[in-house]
């Protein structure tokens, strides 16, 4: 990544323009990440699963570990301690948007928008939940939410640009 080369952070208008694009892009994922899961807490209160095809249903878990439901744990202090790693990254990875050209400031803000919208959960909930169920008959995936959605497109975008549109 070009970010890592060059420290430095520029501080002329349209650097300012670009983050603040790139600050609305995390408040639009955190907003949609938090919709749909309220909704689906309110909705899976008093119901179950949604069926929305064959291959998807939405049904609520909730999730104590990291995203797709890796690491879970019961413990408080393994929690805690993921909780607080991810709020380093979030931190870092909000520093490096300062400093990225603008692709890279968009794609690092859709995965910020997601970890902090899970990150909101871990704190207010004290799990994640997740509600996205994808299947092939009784094989399923990890259920996830839309904040892992995000994340997901944003690491894959950056890997995808740095390792195949970089040739």
């Amino acid at each position: 990544m070009d970010i890592l080369k060059n420290n430095k952070i520029n501080f002329n208008k349209e650097n300012l323009k670009q983050n603040l694009i790139s600050f609305f892009v995390v408040l639009i994922v955190f907003a949609l990440d938090r919709f749909t899961k309220i909704k689906i807490i309110e909705h899976q209160t008093d119901n179950f699963k949604i069926y929305i095809n064959e291959f998807i249903n939405l049904d609520l878990i909730w999730n104590t570990g990291i995203g797709f439901g890796l690491l879970s744990t019961s413990t408080s202090i393994i929690y805690n301690s993921i909780s607080i790693l991810i709020l380093a990254i979030v931190i870092f990875l909000i520093s490096i948007i300062i400093k990225s050209n603008f692709t890279e400031k968009i794609l690092f803000s859709l995965i910020v928008g997601g970890a902090i919208g899970n990150l909101f959960d871990r704190a207010t909930y004290f799990a994640v939940p997740d509600f996205i169920d994808v299947h092939y008959q009784n094989y399923h995936w990890f259920t996830f939410n839309i904040a892992d959605i995000f994340i997901t497109l944003g690491i894959s975008m950056l890997i995808i640009k740095d390792l195949i549109l970089k040739r």
